[in-house]
């Protein structure tokens, strides 16, 4: 699988990412990072014990990582978990389907990712 495909696969904009970063290998090292990255377990975990703050935190750098790599599709559900939590004091059962959403868009784009990255 090519980045670019990897890319279709997975809802990014490659063209966008490929103007920013410039070489698929960088692409590909950056990408190998999201998958990597705790930010998703923490943000699982802290809706959990209820801790909005930490939640927003956490959600907050999956858009960022998102936005900066060009992962359409899981920026976009990212940014609504992002809202949702910016400035709450309290757990809500509406967080449930956009957690699901986000869940499930970030476990597309980390497959996408590894299998990339066994190739």
């Amino acid at each position: 699988m090519t980045v670019k495909e990897c890319y279709e696969q997975i809802g990014g904009n490659y063209c966008d990412v490929m103007s920013r970063l410039r070489t698929d290998e960088r692409i590909a090292r950056f990408l190998g990072k999201v998958a990597e990255d705790k930010s998703m377990e923490l943000l699982e975990n802290s809706l959990r014990v209820r801790d909005m703050e930490e939640a927003f935190r956490a959600a907050h750098t999956v858009k960022g990582v998102c936005m900066n790599l060009s992962l359409t599709d899981l920026f976009v559900a990212a940014e609504k978990m992002t809202e949702a939590l910016r400035g709450r004091a309290e757990y809500g059962d509406d967080l449930v389907p956009l957690f699901e959403e986000l869940k499930k868009q970030y476990e597309r784009t980390v497959t996408g990712i590894r299998a990339l990255s066994a190739e």
